[in-house]
């Protein structure tokens, strides 16, 4: 049980990793040195790597397991009820993640003088 839920963990944080790394914002370049707009963005996005969307997401699986777990033991399957649990508490936690890290670098750069559009 417990190596199936790492094993959905794992599976997740590939799927996320995959898929969700965050679009690139849109600058508005009048006046923008591009140089230094390479540079900032270079730094923002190293903010952005302290969010480990990895662990996020095994936290998110184990609880999504056991609530899963739960509301299987009362259909009677609690195995299925757990990885159930596991893949949507992962998911979720993976995307909140993401999402996370998009607000982040959009607002470093916004911290340091851009304007960024979306």
């Amino acid at each position: 049980m417990k190596k199936t839920i790492h094993s959905l963990a794992a599976l997740l944080a590939l799927a996320i990793a995959g898929c969700a790394a965050h679009p690139d914002p849109i600058i508005d370049m009048q006046g923008v040195d591009p140089n230094a707009l390479a540079k900032d963005w270079a730094e923002c996005e190293a903010y952005t790597e302290e969010i480990l969307i990895s662990q996020g997401i095994a936290k998110g699986g184990a609880t999504g397991a056991v609530v899963g777990a739960l509301g299987g033991a009362i259909d009677g399957d609690v195995g299925r009820g757990a990885a159930g649990g596991a893949l949507y508490g992962g998911t979720r936690s993976g995307l909140d993640a993401d999402r996370e890290k998009q607000k982040v670098f959009k607002r470093c750069l916004r911290g340091r003088g851009y304007r960024v559009l979306n």
